[in-house]
């Protein structure tokens, strides 16, 4: 990625639900947290349980100017790879972009995507649906593939995620779900594969 100004730009696709904007959210506090500046902001139609949703996320070492929707994001982050069969996620996504995609059948889910000829960025997969539903027992996959996305970009290192994720996740969550949920962190980052 070649950004001047060290901005990373994200884009996440999911249903209402799943968790989105509570993901784009959390990343933006932790990047606050550990003194970067963030923004974070969802974009949807009428809000409804299972509609498509879109969050988006900047990170940068500099102020944020800019509150627009992102066109040409860094990473595009899938937390429901369903949406492919309907949706074009890949849509403005740069050479280089990186793509982060909840499946549990990689081979059917890199067909469906939609890459822009000359793509030679990565795309990794995790089946943070399975992993979600093993450590929380709901399928609130959003954060362990935030946690997958850590894996396969450096701009913000695991370990402080982890610390900072629970001390931000503590307050909204209480111990028990928290701790679930990093359980599942830590498993998404660990089986996160790039195919």
């Amino acid at each position: 990625m070649n950004n001047p100004d060290n901005t990373i730009s994200i884009v996440i696709h999911g249903r209402g639900g799943q968790g989105a904007k509570t993901a784009a959210m959390l990343l933006a506090e932790v990047a606050i947290s550990l003194g970067r500046y963030a923004q974070a902001f969802p974009e949807y139609g009428p809000e409804r349980s299972g509609a498509p949703v879109k969050a988006y996320i900047r990170i940068s070492d500099k102020a944020i100017r800019t509150h627009q929707p992102i066109i040409n994001p860094d990473i595009v982050i899938i937390i429901d790879d369903s949406l492919l069969d309907f949706i074009s996620v890949t849509d403005g996504i740069k050479p280089d972009s990186t793509i982060v995609i909840n499946t549990n059948n990689s081979e059917v889910t890199k067909k469906k995507l939609k890459l822009p000829k000359g793509f030679f960025g990565k795309i990794a997969v995790v089946n943070a649906t399975a992993i979600a539903l093993e450590r929380i027992g709901a399928n609130k996959s959003n954060t362990a593939t935030l946690a997958a996305t850590l894996k396969v970009m450096d701009f913000i290192k695991f370990n402080e995620f982890q610390q900072e994720a629970k001390s931000i996740l503590i307050h909204k969550l209480g111990k028990e779900k928290t701790d679930q949920n990093m359980l599942a962190i830590k498993d998404a980052f660990e089986e996160v594969k790039v195919i």
